[in-house]
C-alpha cells in the first residue's frame, strides 16, 4: 500500500533533465508503441521531451535503407534490424552511436558517451564501412509536450535510470527492457500489470 508520500512530486522532476536516461515502461503499459519498451531520452526541457525506443524492431533492415538510398553495402552489419523509434514522424531516421569525436552534418552529443546523428551522411559512412563501429538505427521518435512526461512518471507509467552504453550498443534488443530495469534492482516480471495508487 502506498503512503501519501509515495506519489512523486511533479516539482521534483522540474529540477533535473532526464536527458541521457532510459525510460522503462511499466508492465501495465497498454499503448502498443511503448509496451515493454525502453526509450532513450535525447532531449528533455521546459518545452517537453524527445526520445527513441531502443527495443522495438521494425520490419526493415539497414540493407533496405541502403537500397532505398542507392548506397553500396560494404558494411558487414547491413542486415542489422532497424528499430521503430516511436510513433512520431516514422519516416525520419535517427542513428544513436558512441561519442567517438567524429561529427556528421547533424550530430548532437546527448551524453559523455553517446551521440545522436540525424543527417543522411552518416548512412553513407555506414554503407562504406567507415561509420561508427556500434550504432542503433531508428525510424520515428517518441515525443511529449510540456509536463506530459512528468505527469506520466508521477502516474507510475515509467521508471527512469541513467542510460548505460552497454545496454544501448552491446545488449540484444529483446533483453534491453529487463536489463535496464536490473540497474534499478527491479525484476519487471514480478511487478503486477495493474499499477495504481492505494
Amino acid at each position: 500500500m502506498n503512503t501519501p508520500n509515495a506519489r512523486p512530486d511533479l516539482n521534483a522532476f522540474e529540477l533535473g533533465s532526464l536527458r541521457n536516461q532510459f525510460l522503462i515502461a511499466m508492465p501495465g503499459m497498454s499503448d502498443p508503441a511503448f509496451a515493454h519498451s525502453v526509450t532513450y531520452i535525447c532531449e528533455h526541457n521546459a518545452d517537453g521531451a524527445m526520445g527513441l525506443v531502443i527495443n522495438h524492431p521494425s520490419a526493415l533492415t539497414l540493407s533496405d535503407i541502403f537500397q532505398q538510398l542507392s548506397l553500396n553495402e560494404d558494411d558487414p552489419s547491413a542486415q542489422s534490424q532497424v528499430l521503430a523509434g516511436g510513433p512520431v514522424s516514422p519516416e525520419r531516421g535517427f542513428i544513436l552511436h558512441p561519442n567517438t569525436g567524429k561529427q556528421w552534418q547533424s550530430t548532437l552529443e546527448i551524453g559523455p558517451e553517446t551521440c545522436l546523428t540525424a543527417s543522411s551522411d552518416i548512412l553513407k559512412s555506414l554503407a562504406d564501412g567507415e561509420g561508427p563501429e556500434h550504432y542503433l538505427v531508428t525510424l520515428g521518435y517518441a515525443g511529449w509536450d510540456n509536463d506530459q512526461l512528468e505527469q506520466e512518471i508521477a502516474d507510475n507509467a515509467w521508471l527512469t535510470v541513467p542510460a548505460d552504453p552497454q545496454i544501448l550498443f552491446h545488449t540484444p534488443t529483446e533483453q534491453r527492457w529487463a536489463a535496464a530495469a536490473r540497474h534499478l534492482g527491479i525484476d519487471l516480471n514480478l511487478i503486477s500489470n495493474s499499477v495504481g495508487h492505494a
